[in-house]
């Protein structure tokens, strides 16, 4: 009889051992100290959204020795926690912990977990992984002077154009100056402005027309724990903003969120200008890396020193993909419509099972 106990909790209702403990099992994963991976980022989803969750993993020997933060939908269906705005994905493990996925969904009362950005190296979900993506990132562990000269030989008509975009800047809109960590709401307001309408201007959904999104990155922009903090970066002409970013940041990994810039100056390049100037503020301030994160951009391309790797997936539990077979051709309009306004969930389950060989044509009733 196994000894481990898996209990499900609120992020609120953790306690502070838990989250020590979280904080600890993470330091000595070896992995980026990404922000997302943080009790914090939990914590913050937990006050949006109310279906948030953490499966906390136990064993008689000692404490924690494990945490799955996820969202738990109808029939059974998990996500990853924050999923759609989350870019490092996964549970925080000690090493070596015996445990499959199988134990863990069922404690969770989950038939699915789903992820879109599962961090590298998440041997528990890795293999029903579906695809893989490249994450873009700035290495400045040595520097920003290192970093320049990499740029000066990977980049160097870029690096060139944008700094003389910058000195044109100043010239043409007054003074150019930067600051690393805004504490204005107003600006952050701003920035939230840029995006929204950047998202609609390139046919794109538009996250912050979803309040929950907007009242995590407000929450966000107000905690300031070392594993998890909100950091606005704000590029100024004559003291006005012209572009900014809002992203997670711990002692060394800055996560790139939400980058944007004012339209109106989009001559001059202010957001290339603005990602310059983060990663040599960035470096002075003891961060060594910072995460693009997915998504292939020609800016990414310009200025990134070497990637990681992300997965998108779905874990099912043995049984639960069948069942949500079935229920696509269940003719209930409500069964129906959950599957059909789900089609990525249900590819990715019907792929994951028959890797496992466990995929059979459900009996009709």
């Amino acid at each position: 009889m196994s000894s481990r106990r898996i209990r499900v909790v609120r992020p609120g209702d953790l306690g502070a051992g838990d989250i020590e403990s979280w904080r600890e099992l993470r330091a000595k994963s070896g992995a980026p100290a990404h922000p997302f991976m943080e009790p914090e980022f939990a914590l913050a989803v937990g006050r949006v959204r109310p279906r948030a969750r953490v499966a906390v993993i136990s064993e008689e020997s000692g404490g924690p020795a494990g945490f799955l933060p996820f969202e738990r939908g109808r029939l059974g269906h998990g996500r990853a926690i924050g999923f759609g705005v989350s870019d490092v994905q996964g549970a925080v493990l000690r090493p070596g912990l015996p445990l499959d996925t199988r134990e863990l969904l069922r404690a969770c009362e989950l038939s699915a977990w789903e992820f879109d950005n599962l961090e590298e190296g998440q041997g528990l979900f890795e293999p029903d992984a579906a695809r893989a993506y490249a994450s873009y990132v700035i290495d400045v562990g040595e520097g920003y002077e290192s970093y320049e000269k990499v740029l000066r030989a990977q980049s160097p008509k870029f690096l060139r154009t944008t700094l003389a975009k910058e000195r044109k800047l100043g010239r043409e809109a007054g003074e150019v100056r930067f600051v690393l960590d805004e504490r204005d709401p107003a600006v952050l307001r701003t920035l939230m402005g840029w995006k929204s309408a950047q998202y609609r201007r390139t046919g794109r959904r538009d996250r912050f027309a979803k309040p929950w999104i907007r009242d995590l990155t407000d929450f966000l922009f107000h905690t300031r724990a070392p594993g998890c903090s909100g950091l606005l970066s704000v590029l100024y002409a004559d003291d006005r903003p012209v572009a900014a970013h809002f992203g997670l940041r711990s002692r060394t990994v800055l996560s790139c969120w939400f980058p944007a810039y004012d339209p109106a100056f989009a001559k001059f390049s202010p957001g290339l200008i603005l990602h310059l100037r983060m990663a040599r503020a960035a470096a002075d301030d003891g961060i060594g890396m910072l995460d693009m994160g997915r998504g292939a951009a020609e800016y990414k391309d310009a200025l990134k020193t070497g990637e990681l790797t992300v997965y998108e997936g779905a874990s099912v539990r043995p049984g639960a993909g069948a069942a949500l077979q079935w229920i696509g051709r269940e003719p209930s309009r409500r069964a129906h419509g959950f599957v059909r306004n789900r089609p990525r969930l249900a590819g990715l389950a019907r792929r994951g099972l028959e890797r496992a060989g466990r995929l059979r044509e459900p009996k009709r009733p």
